[in-house]
């Protein structure tokens, strides 16, 4: 029997080390960048529900942009439409680099995130749609409480002082990884109204030039920036959210150099040059200016907040956030394990799997900017939206960190036993006596 468990795949078990490293480094910058969102969002809920709220919502819809291009946009959609792409940029790098590089490469580690994120998205979308059944306009939202929103999960992290160990770290980036492609999917393919394929089909051309230049490791922004904005545009145009352009953009770029360049072994490509330099501008500016025009709403006091969650759509998110995500990540990873025969890593527990599955509930950024998509920017539909994104983030938050909080004791010794190099050589000594090959479902 022992040998039996020995030999069956674990679930959030150590990677290697220099994965581990890497996405240390990436939650450092997304717990930045979580920390500015929270504060965006905050500063637009007070001033719009002071008496200057007016000011804020005339400076959200302020247009700028040349009309003859159709991009006088407001302010507003120029942060949901433009800057997102930049956050949608780095998620395609990432994602690229998971798949040709990090754990998305073998189908066994892949396995894991995979499954939670589908399962996180479907139940969520399914408790959204049971909550609104009968209401067909309502129903356009139901893609709204499927998203995870990394950069808050991260903060709330650091505001609770948990040390994950890196399995979980892993994880939870991939799972949120994961999550952004499926996302960005969902918007593309249910949420364009309307569909101009001359443009789309003309967008491949600043594309392929694009994608021609960083394969030849040409970094310069004189011509990759024109190339990217007029992708931008062309996308735009052909009615498919802009946004899409950033993760195609995203996508072109290599993660190891060719072989003309040196072989794999030689370094990495541009993907991790542009990952440290845009990181820094989408966690520390993008995402912080769409959330805080996004995230002010008026909710006119208690009774208006209470009005707002009355609505069907509203608790439908809540209840999507809070209970969807935690019953459809947590659900998915055990019926991965159960019919894979998997075990949890030793020095964990299900708990901590609750826990993530909490903390995957706070699906800020992408679900307001569905929200937008499915409703309408100005509509009362759209209010209620940034009601129940907030609140099903804020309880979806506070609900993980209790779970989470109360398993920091195991989380630090882990952490600590995590940093211990007796050798000297610069690698924590349980990166090099770990076992490969049981990382994962078979």
């Amino acid at each position: 029997m022992a040998s039996q468990n020995s030999a069956r795949q674990r679930l959030f078990a150590r990677g290697s080390w220099s994965e581990s490293s890497r996405i240390a480094e990436i939650l450092r910058a997304e717990t930045t960048g979580g920390m500015l969102l929270i504060a965006a969002a905050a500063i637009a809920i007070v001033w719009a529900n002071t008496p200057w709220g007016g000011s804020y919502a005339d400076l959200r819809d302020l247009r700028i942009g040349p009309e003859a291009l159709h991009l006088d946009l407001t302010l507003g959609t120029w942060a949901a439409d433009g800057l997102l792409a930049v956050f949608f940029f780095v998620a395609g790098l990432e994602l690229k680099r998971e798949f040709v590089a990090g754990d998305l490469r073998d189908p066994g580690r892949a396995a894991v995130p995979v499954a939670a994120a589908v399962g996180g998205m479907a139940v969520p979308a399914l408790v959204f749609v049971l909550w609104n059944l009968g209401d067909g306009d309502a129903l356009a939202g139901w893609a709204i409480p499927t998203a995870t929103d990394i950069a808050f999960a991260v903060a709330v992290l650091a505001v609770i002082s948990t040390h994950l160990p890196s399995g979980l770290r892993t994880f939870l980036l991939t799972l949120a990884v994961v999550d952004d492609l499926l996302a960005i999917t969902i918007i593309a393919i249910f949420y364009t109204d309307e569909l101009h394929l001359p443009f789309l089909l003309l967008a491949l051309v600043p594309l392929a030039a694009f994608a021609l230049l960083v394969q030849k490791r040409i970094r310069s922004p004189w011509l990759l920036v024109p190339l990217a904005l007029i992708t931008w545009v062309l996308v735009h145009e052909s009615g498919v959210h802009a946004t899409v352009a950033g993760v195609l953009l995203g996508f072109t770029v290599p993660v190891l150099r060719s072989h003309a360049a040196g072989g794999p072994d030689a370094g990495p490509g541009l993907a991790e040059h542009f990952e440290h330099r845009i990181r820094p501008l989408s966690a520390g500016f993008a995402v912080p200016v769409f959330a805080f025009f996004a995230a002010g709403v008026d909710v006119g006091g208690l009774s208006g907040l209470v009005e707002a969650l009355a609505d069907p759509i509203a608790l439908g998110i809540v209840a999507g956030l809070v209970l969807g995500k935690t019953v459809g990540i947590t659900g998915a990873t055990w019926l991965l394990a159960r019919f894979t025969r998997a075990t949890l890593d030793e020095e964990l527990s299900w708990v901590d799997v609750v826990g993530l599955a909490m903390l995957g509930g706070i699906g800020f950024t992408v679900s307001l900017l569905i929200g937008e998509l499915a409703y309408g920017h100005g509509s009362d539909q759209v209010d209620h939206v940034k009601v129940g994104v907030l609140v099903g983030s804020l309880l979806a938050a506070l609900l993980a960190s209790v779970v989470l909080r109360a398993r920091n004791r195991a989380y630090r010794r882990l952490a600590e036993l995590e940093t211990v190099d007796a050798d000297g050589n610069a690698i924590p000594d349980v990166f090099e006596t770990d076992r490969p090959g049981t990382e994962g479902p078979a």
